[in-house]
């Protein structure tokens, strides 16, 4: 358009060609600032999907480390309960058998009537609760924020 405007104002034929060598120099230049910025652009874009993909990696390990740990907490707490219902029944049968009376110290009977009437789940429950993770928090880095969504894993 620039140069169209130039041909149209009249003057020396040179001073017009001059004049549009020299917007054609100024869009070249353009371009070719543009053509760095692009080429910027594309060396940053593959910077960061290589720094995207190293952090998928990490999610996916982190969320199988997760999956795993939450597997074994959950067989603990299992064996702890079937250990408390086992310790439980010894606890009754103790205190139901005359002889078990006998044999015990007025100590051990009045330790064991305590625990059997606070109900050993409730005596035990304070030592077990304190060593586990409060999941309950909303954080960042809470388990239940974590999606085990695998559809992901294919990208």
């Amino acid at each position: 358009e620039q140069g169209l405007q130039l041909l149209e104002l009249g003057g020396s034929v040179e001073e017009d060609y001059i004049r549009i060598a020299r917007c054609f120099e100024a869009t070249r230049q353009r371009c070719c600032r543009l053509e760095q910025d692009g080429r910027r652009a594309r060396e940053q874009l593959a910077r960061v999907e290589a720094e995207r993909a190293a952090l998928e990696v990490k999610l996916k390990h982190a969320r199988n480390q997760v999956e795993v740990e939450m597997k074994k907490r959950h067989r603990a707490e299992a064996e702890l309960e079937k250990q408390e219902r086992k310790l439980q029944l010894v606890l009754e049968l103790l205190m139901r058998e005359p002889w078990g009376n006998e044999a015990l110290s007025r100590e051990q009977c009045s330790v064991l009537s305590s625990l059997a009437g606070r109900h050993l789940g409730a005596a035990l429950a304070p030592i077990r609760r304190s060593s586990t993770v409060d999941e309950s928090c909303q954080s960042l880095l809470s388990p239940s924020d974590i999606s085990y969504d695998r559809t992901e894993d294919d990208v």
